[in-house]
Formats: C-alpha cells, structure tokens, sequence
C-alpha cells in the first residue's frame, strides 16, 4: 500500500527510501514485531475467556506436559494479524507471487483454525479428519502452484550446480503443491514445544529472505549461478514480515508459554515457507534449510510404518523431540539444542549459493 502511495507521489523526499527493499523490509519486521507486541495480551486474554480449557494434551504423552492445561491455543491468530497487516502496508500488491504465498498463508491458517476450533470444542486431541485436511491442503496449495507455474516456469533447479535443472512440464504444479503441502504438516509436526517450532521458522525464514533477494536481483543471481526470478526479491518483505511476527509471538510463547500457536500457526507459516521455497525455485534447499521440520516429519513416518508392520516402536515416542523428553532431557534442553540444530541446517542450505 505504502510503495503504491508513494509511486503515485512520485516518490518524493523521504518517500524516496520507499523504493529501496531493503527499507520495507525492515519497515516489515518492525511493523509486524510492533503489532504483535501490541494486540498479544488482549489477544491472549480474549482466547483464554473464549476456550476455557485450553488446547487438550495427550494422555499418552510426556507427563510433564500435563502442567500445560488451560494453556490458550489459536495463537496463531496473532501471528496471521501481524503478518497480513504488515504485508499489506509495505509489499508492492501487484506482485502475483505476493498473492500466491499470502493465499497459502490465510488458507492454511484457516484449516488449522477449524482443526483447532474443533479439538477446543470436543476437548478431544482429534480434530478434521486428516483426509479432509488434505485435500483442502492440496487444493489451496494447487492453485497456489498453478499461479507460480504460470509466473515462473516449471523447472525444477538443482542445487551444487550451475544452471542444471529438470523441466517438469505438467508436473510441476502436482510437485509444487506437494511441497507447499508436505512442509506445512512438518512445521506442525514440530510444534510440540514451547518455542520449538517458532524459531526453526525465524531462522528459515531469515535464509530465505537473503535467498528470494538475491534469487531477484539479476546481477546476484548471475554471479552466484542461481536461477533468476524476476519480482522474487519483494518477497523479502514477506520474509521480514514473518520473522517480526514469529519474535512477538516467541515473546508469548516463550516457556513456560502463555499461550500455543496450534495448526492455525504451524500449517499457515509452513506452508508460506514452502511456496516461498517454489517461487524462489530453492524446493530442494528448502529440505536442508527446514532439515529439523523433515526429521521431526519423517521420525513420525517410520514409527507408525515401522509400529504396524512389526508391533515394535523405533523411537520412544514420536515426533521425535518427544523421544529426547522419555530419554530424560529437559524440556528447554531439548528446545534450545534444536534450535542450534536449526541454525546449522540454515547455514548449510545457505552455502548451496556459492557451492556450484
């Protein structure tokens, strides 16, 4: 809104620094970091009034997670205010790819609130039907890919290489959806903890916000040898809107947590990453940067795989952070040695730029 403003005005004095992504970026970090401090008290209020009970904890989980009772969930809510708002003021609303990934965001996060809602409501840890859940997943995510196809081609670039890809044709948007699908039940996978998921979700967001800039920039991705995508750059201010909503949500969330995010936080920033990861043409970087969210994913997979085709457990319990917990860590010890594991993965999907 605030770049259309200003380009209408001809982008006079300090409207001038309008132009520059760099500046919406951070005026995007700041925006949506402000407005979550802002609204999170009444917010967590009016959800604690309206629930009652809080989010319902497994019986058959870690016994200290029984203390989390009454404990509000929904708080994505918070984090879906902040980020749109802040989109919405400083992205340039032209952008196709803008619109994909905030389609994705609000759709996802508008089927985990009606998982959440109904998990509150039946105080049951049952909520959609996973099948349901899917195929809304699938369709939001495949017009969400349709879209960026369109935009952006349907090759699927290698990453260590130089300028190497697979044309997938038809196929693309199928793997695409999948990818946007498949990562946001990752990040909810991963949201067991008190903060365990939200700052894995800063972090990648941070990598990608230097990949879409550069990915956008024609000179920087010529010399780095990663595919250019034109306009792909204002999706750092989309980067930066996520990280400032996820540190005023973390200021909430932090242990013990007054409030969770649920599947309407955890499905919503899951998904925007992977779309982000498509249009930015780094799907298969996306694996390492979100290295924590495929292992919490695929420790879920081979437990129940592995449980009925032999009776027997290969983890303690699953998703796997709750097997360090039945091992005796602490709860912080297992959030915070998850986030340096995080950080790592980041830095590692982050070197794919120059290791071509």
């Amino acid at each position: 809104m605030l770049y259309w403003i200003a380009e209408q005005l001809g982008f006079p004095g300090v409207l001038n620094l309008i132009r520059y992504l760099s500046f919406r970026t951070g005026g995007a970090i700041a925006t949506a970091l402000f407005i979550g401090l802002v609204i999170g008290p009444k917010f967590i209020g009016w959800l604690r009034i309206r629930q009652g009970k809080g989010q319902p904890i497994r019986a058959d989980g870690p016994q200290t997670h029984l203390a989390k009772r009454g404990t509000p969930t929904m708080g994505g809510l918070m984090i879906l205010t902040s980020l749109a708002l802040s989109i919405l003021i400083w992205m340039d609303l032209r952008n196709p790819f803008v619109w994909a990934c905030l389609f994705v965001t609000l759709g996802f996060g508008a089927i985990g609130f009606l998982d959440d809602y109904d998990k509150v409501r039946k105080a049951s840890t049952a909520g959609v039907p996973g099948r349901v859940r899917l195929l809304l997943e699938f369709a939001i995510a495949g017009i969400a890919a349709w879209i960026i196809s369109y935009e952006n081609g349907t090759a699927l670039y290698l990453p260590f290489t130089n300028g190497v890809y697979l044309q997938l044709g038809w196929f693309f948007p199928v793997f695409a959806a999948f990818t946007i699908v498949a990562f946001g039940n990752a990040v909810n996978l991963t949201d067991g903890l008190d903060g365990l998921a939200t700052m894995p979700v800063i972090i990648a967001s941070v990598a990608f916000m230097l990949i879409v800039y550069l990915a956008g920039n024609v000179k920087f991705a010529d010399y780095l040898g990663i595919p250019h995508v034109p306009r792909a750059g204002d999706l750092a201010i989309f980067c930066g809107a996520m990280i400032g909503a996820g540190l005023a949500f973390l200021w909430y969330n932090a242990p013990p947590a007054a409030v969770f995010m649920g599947d309407t936080g955890s499905l919503a920033l899951g998904g925007a990453l992977g779309t982000i990861a498509v249009v930015a043409h780094h799907e298969i970087v996306l694996g390492i940067i979100g290295g924590l969210f495929v292992v919490e994913a695929m420790s879920v997979i081979i437990q129940v795989f592995w449980y009925k085709r032999t009776g027997k457990r290969v983890f303690r319990m699953a998703p796997i952070h709750h097997h360090f917990e039945q091992m005796g860590w602490s709860e912080p010890t297992v959030v915070i040695r998850f986030w340096i594991i995080s950080l790592v993965l980041a830095l590692a999907g982050l070197s794919t730029l120059k290791l071509r």
